[in-house]
């Protein structure tokens, strides 16, 4: 009797290599394209400021201008004082950003590795005022900061943004994935609970820090409606403020409206480029705990 010979197939059809790689193709062909229309009104806004006022609205649009006006970017110091609005902002982002970072952690260590009465109660209320707008509290909080003397201060600013219930929520989910033996065997040691977060939790949770920094920086920066309502005196305005008063004093100079615009954002690409590796590191690593 003859004997039937069985041979094993492929596993993956080589249809199937084709139709995974036409979808792989098809997915960055898309957002390629995504991409470009996002970056477009950016492309625009470089392309202006290097232009004179009369090319910045001719069409068709001409993306390179035929000459580089870079005195733009030495012109817009003289028209306002933008050196004290970059100065002030920047003291505030990153006393803030250093603020909230330090507030975030140290609660969020306390929730995720603390046991005390009441511990997720609190935390739970704690997260609930992340449904609660800004624009419900606003006014007794601007008459209580005015009671106490911070009105027009730039401490008023940096104390309202003193402490975040998103970063002590992002930096709590963080800390649970890292393991509660090794809190216990440093208090076994002798390690105290600072010396446990500074020497521990920090080292662990760069990608989170990451994270916030980037977050708390970048919108204490483009903060505007804060800086406008608690800052009246010339001298203590923020960026983003100047920046409008600089739009209605110069409202028909749009390449030097572009220009500072342009310079406006240089700061928070500095610092999002600066953290990129950990911020998508932790983007990456997230999924992987359980």
């Amino acid at each position: 009797m003859a004997q039937r010979s069985f041979s094993a197939g492929p596993l993956i059809r080589p249809d199937n290599h084709k139709a995974a790689a036409f979808g792989r193709i098809v997915l960055y062909i898309l957002l390629v394209f995504l991409s470009v229309i996002t970056l477009i009104p950016f492309v625009w806004m470089l392309s202006s400021s290097l232009k004179l006022d009369r090319e910045v609205f001719e069409f068709p649009i001409r993306w390179v201008p035929k000459v580089f006006h870079w005195e733009n970017y030495s012109l817009i110091w003289t028209k306002a004082p933008m050196l004290m609005y970059f100065k002030n902002t920047a003291i505030v982002a990153v006393s803030v950003t250093i603020i909230q970072t330090m507030t975030s952690s140290f609660a969020a260590y306390a929730f995720a590795k603390l046991e005390f009465k009441f511990r997720d109660t609190l935390f739970l209320c704690y997260i609930a005022t992340i449904a609660v707008p800004w624009q419900a509290y606003m006014i007794p909080q601007f008459i209580e900061f005015r009671s106490i003397g911070l009105y027009d201060t730039l401490l008023a600013i940096m104390v309202l943004q003193a402490f975040s219930a998103f970063g002590v929520f992002l930096m709590r989910q963080f800390y649970r994935g890292i393991p509660t033996e090794l809190c216990e065997a440093a208090r076994i040691d002798g390690l105290s609970e600072y010396g446990i977060w500074a020497r521990i939790m920090l080292p662990l949770s760069k990608s989170a820090i990451a994270t916030l920094v980037i977050f708390t920086f970048i919108g204490t920066w483009n903060d505007y409606m804060g800086p406008m309502i608690y800052l009246t005196t010339e001298s203590v305005k923020t960026v983003q403020v100047g920046l409008r008063r600089f739009i209605q004093e110069n409202s028909s100079d749009y390449h030097l409206i572009m220009a500072a615009s342009m310079v406006s954002l240089i700061p928070v690409s500095v610092v999002f480029l600066a953290l990129q590796r950990y911020f998508i590191e932790g983007i990456a690593t997230s999924g992987l705990k359980g």
